[in-house]
């Protein structure tokens, strides 16, 4: 059994993430920024005995992350997945930049994976894994414009965890990013490529098997290098 923590739970790749870990007897914390509202991930914690429990935690604030893992215990952390994200506005207008809505991207894409991730760090260890969300939107082979908050973001989270993986390589921690695919979810909507449980299940065979010789390497759900 192990021990997953999964930021933006609620729904998502990161709901069938939890709600696949605990089909296959782990527990799980699933950290939401509005507990109340998670209807289904509520249920799936209320079904679970115990296995799956849902706490508060708002990935773009420094003092709710800390709190949201406290709230988790002191169990080693076996697998964290830094799933929370927002897609941010796709226009490419010039004249007017919303810079709220860039900044927001920023806040929730690349600095709240570095938050969790230190708020959890105490509680990672030799073979433990990190594994961040990332987007073809942040490679720069991505050919298209637009969405500059979000690719800024993502390109940012990209080559952060390289360097974090770097730095935490001594420790047995392993570190990656990953592209979760073109997933039919409420940002993606219903014509994306494939199911978040096809996703989901793809990303749990690869991070069982990401040893540390790849750690800060960027992969795509089916277990393909992405190129950056």
């Amino acid at each position: 059994m192990a021990n997953v923590a999964i930021t933006g739970a609620a729904r998502g790749i990161a709901f069938e993430l939890a709600k696949q870990h605990l089909e296959r007897g782990d527990r799980v914390f699933a950290l939401v920024r509005n507990a109340a509202s998670a209807d289904a991930l509520n249920d799936l914690a209320a079904s679970s005995g115990g296995k799956v429990t849902v706490h508060t935690m708002d990935v773009s604030d420094s003092a709710s992350v800390k709190s949201g893992a406290a709230s988790t215990g002191a169990e080693p952390i076996d697998i964290l997945y830094n799933v929370a994200g927002v897609t941010g506005n796709a226009e490419a207008d010039f004249e007017n930049i919303d810079w709220e809505d860039f900044d927001q991207s920023i806040e929730i894409m690349l600095k709240g994976p570095l938050r969790v991730l230190s708020a959890f760090l105490p509680r990672l260890g030799e073979g433990s894994k990190v594994i961040n969300f990332s987007s073809q939107l942040g490679a720069s082979t991505w050919p298209y414009g637009g969405y500059w908050g979000y690719a800024a973001a993502k390109a940012g989270l990209n080559r952060m965890t390289r360097s974090i993986a770097i730095d935490l390589k001594d420790r047995g921690i392993v570190v990656g990013v990953i592209h979760p695919g073109y997933v039919s979810t409420h940002m993606s909507g219903p014509g994306a490529d494939i199911t978040p449980q096809e996703s989901a299940s793809s990303i749990m065979a690869l991070t069982d098997g990401w040893a540390i010789e790849e750690t800060g390497e960027f992969y795509k759900w089916n277990g393909e290098k992405h190129a950056w």
